[in-house]
This record gives C-alpha cells, sequence and structure tokens, in this order.
C-alpha cells in the first residue's frame, strides 16, 4: 500500500493561474478579430493588384497581434514546461521527504500516518490492523567487523525480503537504524493467520545473505500488537500507541532470544515502566550512596581458618529495600552505570578491609563491561593509593567471558595490575570457553570453580570428578583453587579430600554488611591498625608525583 500525494499547492498551483499569460492570449484573440476581419481582405487585395495599400496604423496592429499571438503561444508552452518541471522537482521532493533513501520503505515521518489511515479506514469493520516491530539482533556486530557498506547492503537485503515476506496490503516503514514498522490488515480473531506471516518473515529474513563472497546470518526479533483488544479500545489506541506497544513486546522477545516474537500484553508494560524506575533508581542511588559492599567469608579449607573475604554488592533503597545484585548489576551494565557503582563500592571496601587483620584479603568481582575501559588498571591503581591499601592484599576476579571479548586489551590490564602487585583470579571457570593457551598466556593468580559444579558433590551427579579435574589443572598449572557453593558438610568432605583449597558459600554463613564483618572479626582478635604505616605503593606514588 503507498502513501498517496499531497494536493498541489505553492507555486505550481500559480503558475497554472498565470493571470498575465492569460489577459495576453484574450487580448491577442480579442483584437485579431477585431482587426483582422477588416485589414487583411485589404492586404490580399493589394498583394494581388487589385486595390489601394492598407492603412499603416491597421497594418502595425495587425502585426502586432501577430507578435502577441506568438508570444502567448510561446508564454503558455514555456509555462506547460515549466509546471511539469516543478511537479516532478515537488514529487522528487516528498518521495525524499516521505522515503527512506537506502531501503525504498516508508520512514519514520511518513510511516506511522500511513498506518494510521489504514487503521482509520478499517474501522468499524470486521478487520483490524497488527502492528509489528522487526529489529536485527546483531547488526551492531555485523557492522563492527565487516565494516557500515556491508551494514548498508544488509539492510537493503532484509528489506527487500521483508516486502517479499508480507502481504501486498501491508505497510512498510523503516523506523530507524536497524527497526523496521509494519502494519497489516487482518480478519477480527484471526491471529493464528498473523503468527503465519510473522513465522514466514523471521524463516526468510534469517536466511543467510550471500554478499561479496561472504555469508552473513542476521536474525530478528518482533513484537506485536493489534486494534482489536479490548485493551486497545479500553485506550482508544492510535497506530503511534500500537508502535508503542509493539516496540514493547520486541524488547520482550528480544530478552528471551533470537528469531523470537510476541504479542504485546498489558503487563509488558508495566514491566518496562518497572524497569524505567530501577534504572532512575539506580543513577539516583549512585549519587546517594545507596550501594553498600557486603562480604562474604573465605575459608583455608584444610585449617578451616578465616584467610579473606570477597566483596559483593548490595543496594539498599528506601523505595525497594535490599536489593539483590542479580537484578540490578545487568541493568548498571546496560545503562554504563556499572563503571561509576564499581568504583564507590571499591573505595569503600578499602576503606572496611584497612581495618582488617593484614593476612585477610579482599576480593572483588569486576564486571566485562570495565574491561573494556583502557583506563581500568590506571583507575584502580588510583583507588589504592587514596586508601593506601596494600595492593598484594586485593584480588580482582574476572570472568571466563571477558577473555572472548577482547583478549589484547584485557592481557594489558591485567599486566598493569599484577605489575602493582594485585592479584587476578579467573572467576567461575568451567562454565566458558577459555583455553589452555590462554590460562598460559595470561597470569592469573587463582581459579575459582563455579558453585554449579561444587553443589553436584553432594548427589549422585558426576560432579566429583569434574571438579577433581579442575583441581588438577590447577596444580599442574601452579594456579590456587577456590571453590564457591560450600553450602553442606557432605561438599566440604569432598572438597577436603582434593587437597589445599580456599572455600566460600553459606556453610559458613551470609554475605555480612560491614559493621556485622567488623564484629565479627573483633571477635576473632583479627582487627588491625587502620592507622598503620603508608604502604610501599603510595610511598612510591608519592615519590613519583
Amino acid at each position: 500500500m503507498k502513501s498517496k500525494p499531497a494536493p498541489e499547492k505553492g507555486q505550481i498551483g500559480n503558475a497554472e493561474r498565470d493571470v498575465i499569460a492569460l489577459g495576453i492570449a484574450i487580448a491577442a484573440i480579442i483584437l485579431f478579430v477585431g482587426t483582422g476581419g477588416t485589414i487583411m481582405p485589404q492586404i490580399v487585395r493589394a498583394w494581388m493588384g487589385h486595390g489601394n495599400s492598407p492603412d499603416l496604423l491597421l497594418t502595425n496592429a495587425v502585426l502586432l497581434n501577430i507578435a502577441l499571438l506568438i508570444f502567448g503561444w510561446r508564454r503558455y508552452k514555456d509555462l506547460n514546461h515549466e509546471i511539469g518541471e516543478r511537479r516532478a522537482a515537488e514529487e522528487r521532493a516528498r518521495d525524499l521527504a516521505e522515503r527512506d533513501p537506502l531501503t525504498g520503505c516508508l520512514n519514520r515521518r511518513s510511516g506511522p500516518p500511513a498506518m494510521e489511515a489504514l487503521r482509520r479506514e478499517l474501522s468499524g469493520t470486521s478487520r483490524e490492523i497488527a502492528v509489528m516491530m522487526i529489529d536485527l539482533d546483531n547488526f551492531k556486530q555485523i557492522n563492527d567487523l565487516n565494516g557500515h557498506q556491508t551494514g548498508d547492503r544488509v539492510l537493503t537485503a532484509v528489506a527487500t525480503r521483508l516486502q517479499e515476506a508480507l502481504p501486498e496490503s501491508a505497510i512498510l516503514a523503516r523506523i530507524g537504524g536497524d527497526e523496521f514498522a509494519c502494519a497489516m490488515p487482518f480478519d477480527f480473531g484471526a491471529r493464528d493467520h498473523v503468527d503465519d506471516v510473522v513465522a514466514g518473515v523471521i524463516r526468510h529474513v534469517s536466511a543467510p545473505i550471500e554478499l561479496n563472497n561472504m555469508t552473513v546470518e542476521a536474525t530478528v526479533s518482533i513484537g506485536l500488537a493489534e486494534s482489536g483488544t479490548e485493551h486497545a479500545k479500553a485506550t482508544a489506541e492510535d497506530a503511534e500507541t500500537l508502535i508503542h506497544r509493539a516496540d514493547i513486546a520486541m524488547y520482550h522477545a528480544k530478552k528471551r532470544g533470537r528469531n523470537r516474537s510476541f504479542w504485546f500484553e498489558p503487563q509488558m508494560e508495566d514491566e518496562l515502566r518497572f524497569r524505567n524506575e530501577l534504572e532512575a533508581g539506580i543513577r539516583k542511588g549512585i549519587a546517594a550512596g545507596e550501594f553498600v559492599p557486603y562480604y562474604e567469608q573465605q575459608i583455608d579449607l584444610e585449617s578451616g581458618k578465616l584467610v579473606g573475604f570477597e566483596m559483593l554488592a548490595r543496594w539498599q533503597s528506601p523505595q525497594y529495600g535490599l536489593v539483590s545484585p542479580e537484578i540490578f548489576i545487568p541493568i548498571a551494565e546496560e545503562i554504563d552505570a556499572i563503571g561509576i557503582l564499581s568504583e564507590c563500592l571499591i573505595r569503600q571496601a578499602l576503606q572496611d578491609a584497612k581495618q582488617w587483620d593484614q593476612s585477610l584479603t579482599l576480593s572483588v568481582n569486576i564486571s566485562p563491561i570495565q574491561l573494556r575501559d583502557p583506563w581500568f588498571a590506571q583507575k584502580l591503581i588510583q583507588l589504592l593509593v587514596e586508601a593506601g591499601f596494600p595492593p598484594a592484599r586485593l584480588e580482582i576476579e574476572i570472568t571466563e567471558s571477558c577473555l572472548h571479548e577482547n583478549i589484547g586489551a584485557v592481557r594489558s590490564i591485567v599486566s598493569s595490575l599484577k605489575n602493582q602487585g594485585v592479584k587476578i583470579s579467573l572467576d567461575d571457570f568451567g562454565t566458558g570457553y577459555s583455553s589452555l593457551s590462554q590460562l598460559r598466556s595470561l597470569p592469573f593468580d587463582r581459579l575459582k570453580i563455579d558453585r554449579s559444579f561444587v553443589t553436584e558433590l553432594s548427589g549422585e551427579a558426576n560432579g566429583k570428578e569434574l571438579v577433581e579435574a579442575i583441581v588438577s589443572l590447577g596444580k599442574g598449572l601452579s594456579l590456587p583453587i577456590t571453590a564457591e557453593g560450600v553450602e553442606s558438610n557432605d561438599v566440604l568432605q569432598h572438597l577436603q579430600t582434593m587437597g589445599e583449597l580456599k572455600g566460600q558459600g553459606y556453610l559458613y554463613g551470609k554475605p555480612e554488611d560491614a559493621e556485622t564483618t567488623r564484629r565479627r572479626l573483633a571477635e576473632l582478635n583479627m582487627l588491625g591498625d587502620s592507622a598503620g604505616a603508608p604502604t610501599a605503593l603510595a610511598s612510591e606514588q608519592r615519590r613519583a608525583s
């Protein structure tokens, strides 16, 4: 379905009503009729030699009349040509204003009005419209790996495939970037037909795209909203509202994997609103100091002695109470707030750990997002200098997934921290795809076995063989091992048979806030002098400055 051209107006309308050209033409005709009937016979008889020469004044009037007729005709032809040129120019301008130049689809300006016109046209009939929001899942990766020129070709190919897979009556618009919107009519209650179309779109679009002797695969996430639901009628929806709801459903589909589609449900909007509230709350909470470190004990499994703590983040929200990191960490990463959040927590944790016995270590988890920052090592070292905290007591934990994003950047950061005496451990080992060459090339100080393997030690699964294999690998690489998820005596007993290990888990107590941790250490007589002598790193930094 194509949008109708707008009524002609402006310069074209003025040209079609050119009063001067019209007046000249009418005057020339009247003058010719008035003078030609008298003077023309006289001119003819004079030319044939049968009469006197015509009156000079009348002859000049006839010649002037002929000139006016020629002028009027030329003016008329030029005017028609000019009107044609202007009309073509306005058509091109309208097309540029309403069409996406890359894909030829309607654009963000013209797409929604065309969809709204379709909705109004179907209003009161037995037909409704379904609006789809279609988003390419991995388009940024395609651009980054192959260049923007290849990305443009992929978008063009996807637009062509969408037009082929959609019904002729559908309206397709490129909303922006790698997002497309579509509206198609369907019979009321015939959602199955729309689902079949969507399945065809996913199948057709996600087929490999051959470009310049290379193959590109683009998957899609699709959200749908329809105009015929009771919720839609109750809220007096228009095309923009349906696009917004389809966008919410598309976001819902994207969170659950690739090549998926979901119909909009009212609770999705509530979830998105809650998500937006969480985002605002996180930003506000960072500034207000609502995020605090909690500490989980790390125990030497052979002697049972407390040897350190792992710092875990908690959000003490006035609105939501104590919030788990599983909720706010992913959101903080998505809104690019994880860096400042982590720095605030580490700064506070270093001050807390200064009061502990010098034998106790502090472990801190680092987000993969932070390792994309080339200045991360310098920022962390600056925090150590500000706190006067010994680098040898700090252990940074990074996950295996970090090794696959940018191994060069990770190696540079790890080396910088190691040079200052900071320990580096590989967290959640066994859940990723790190190779032995990476373990040997990166200067790790410790491996941490993921809790999912450790908890299997208490069952009949083959968890024991896997944990033993990881422990043997650590011994072969001269890397100490820490086991997470020690939650029962049965698990502890299995681990104690595997050699010198550190362990942590709920068997030794849940993570505690700074004050509770301080009281625990006071009972164990493991509090140190918080105003001790400056560390070697701090002294070196001061001398360098």
